[in-house]
């Protein structure tokens, strides 16, 4: 009994380190100005999401990601971040950048 009071905490952890380890984060440089680091959530079988941190600017956005016919798209109702080999394109406050991985 000791020991599955010992071994699933240390299951979860694990699976928990796991998840973690599989995101992936770039950074960005975009025609605008704008610097944004890019972290994508790991790759498995439901909708991923990316979490996108401005430079500059306090706080974060997190979009789901949506469907797509080329490449890996991310919006809300206020942006979008479509992004296509190392290269992507940030829509916010109805200006559009175009944006390279550095």
């Amino acid at each position: 009994m000791a020991a599955r009071r010992v071994l699933l905490p240390t299951l979860i952890l694990l699976a928990a380190t796991t998840t973690a380890a599989l995101a992936m984060e770039a950074r960005y440089q975009c025609s605008g100005g704008t610097r944004l680091t890019a972290t994508f959530s790991a790759t498995d079988n439901r909708p991923g999401h990316v979490v996108l941190v401005v430079a500059g600017s306090s706080g974060a956005i997190n979009l789901p990601q949506v469907v797509s016919a080329d490449g890996g798209r991310y919006a809300n109702d206020s942006v979008e971040f479509w992004i296509k080999g190392r290269n992507a394109t940030l829509m916010r406050g109805g200006k559009r950048e175009t944006c390279q991985t550095t």
